[in-house]
């Protein structure tokens, strides 16, 4: 039965990708949606017999291993994707001034809502400060892969908004992931300084030790193997996956950050990445992460919109959409970018998208949020990410007639 689970996942997947992809959407926002549908909130509430005939716990259990394997290897390629994109010198200052108040604000806004969140949505076993941070850390993310998808879709990735939100996109993401690695060594740590400190510690040692070590090695090591096509080079990436994730994951942070760290350390070679792209990335994205939408779906509860629920998520879009928008925008202006070009930035940096879903996954896995939040911050998630593109049109429709004006 387990096989059928997956091809049904995998179809659901693809045919929400393909759907979405023809209204100007991101295929991987359609893949979101698709495990959201599959859950008990929607799949669940319509053919209760179907769902729970595919999804059984034997085969939830499958779902989640081949899920954690797929977002491993996945975070490992965004780490080897990684770049932080070129251009003018004043350009890496400025994104840098947008990038830091995308996380500021939105920081703070969430981290104001989360003693109300905690109130209603959370219980005494969680620490409180790890639960502000997280949900601070939460409104702060900005998904670069899909921001960079919208951007190429609408034709801006060459235009002065679109690299100065690329750039602060990345730098929202690293910082993003170093809040996630504190918010998790803050939750196990159980009031023992000394242990977090000493956790903390290995933290900056192996990070130190892989950018200053690990990455000059593995480059001469690759630059004696043009090509990359022995065996050899997959089979040490993968150790290297498994090895990151096994130590981070022993530090009490999620193996993913390993995941991520080592992909890092990889060298910024174009033929390295196509072979990544070719062995690893298609069977991430084709099979392995539609299992982590679905285990995240899967993970929804159909009560949540019950009673406060819809104030509630009201409540959370406010917060997310101001905090992203007016921090990129007021961060844009800070630099002299013009209005236009500082809302631009703003709603392009209010892309959350599938690295939003990887952060809600940990929090759950991590007893941080209950599933009743999760529900609601997927949903939040998802309509962020639905927004972006209508949202740039919307500013470019207006746009037009004003240059129409100033023409001579």
């Amino acid at each position: 039965m387990m096989l059928m689970s997956l091809l049904f996942v995998v179809a659901m997947a693809k045919a929400c990708g393909y759907l979405l992809q023809r209204v100007g959407q991101p295929q991987v926002v359609g893949e979101m949606i698709a495990g959201f549908l599959i859950g008990p909130v929607v799949l669940g509430q319509w053919f209760p017999g179907l769902q729970a005939a595919l999804f059984d716990p034997a085969g939830t259990s499958q779902l989640k291993a081949l899920s954690e394997f797929g977002l491993l290897l996945f975070m490992f390629v965004i780490g080897a994707e990684f770049r932080f994109p070129g251009g003018e010198r004043s350009g890496g200052a400025k994104a840098m001034v947008v990038g830091l108040c995308s996380i500021v604000l939105p920081f703070l806004l969430g981290a104001a809502l989360a003693p109300w969140l905690y109130e209603r949505f959370s219980s005494p076993a969680v620490s409180p400060l790890a639960f502000t941070l997280f949900i601070g850390t939460v409104c702060s993310v900005t998904a670069f892969p899909v921001l960079a998808r919208i951007l190429k879709e609408h034709g801006l990735l060459a235009s002065q908004e679109g690299a100065v939100a690329m750039l602060a996109a990345a730098m929202s993401d690293v910082g993003a992931w170093l809040l996630l690695a504190l918010v998790a060594m803050v939750h196990s740590n159980d009031g023992d300084l000394l242990m977090l400190m000493a956790r903390v510690g290995g933290l900056l040692l192996l990070v130190g030790f892989s950018l200053r070590v690990l990455r000059p090695a593995l480059a001469r090591w690759l630059a004696g193997r043009p090509g990359f096509g022995q065996p050899q080079v997959l089979l040490v990436l993968l150790g290297g996956v498994m090895l990151y994730g096994s130590l981070t994951h022993w530090l009490q942070v999620h193996a993913v950050f390993g995941a991520f760290l080592f992909g890092l350390c990889l060298p910024r070679d174009e033929a390295l990445l196509q072979m990544i792209i070719e062995r690893l990335e298609h069977l991430a994205l084709i099979v392995l992460m539609p299992c982590f939408f679905a285990l995240a779906g899967l993970s929804t509860t159909p009560g949540v919109f019950a009673d406060t629920g819809l104030g509630a998520l009201a409540l959370v879009l406010l917060v997310a959409v101001a905090g992203k928008v007016v921090g990129s925008a007021l961060g844009a202006r800070l630099v002299r970018y013009p209005w236009r070009t500082a809302l631009s930035i703003g709603v392009l940096m209010n892309t959350r998208g599938l690295m939003e879903l990887v952060v809600l996954k940990i929090g759950l896995d991590m007893g941080l949020i209950s599933p009743q939040l999760f529900t609601l911050l997927i949903v939040m998630t998802i309509v962020t990410t639905l927004m972006t593109g209508p949202l740039l049109n919307l500013l470019n429709r207006r746009q037009r007639p004003l240059l129409a004006v100033q023409q001579p």
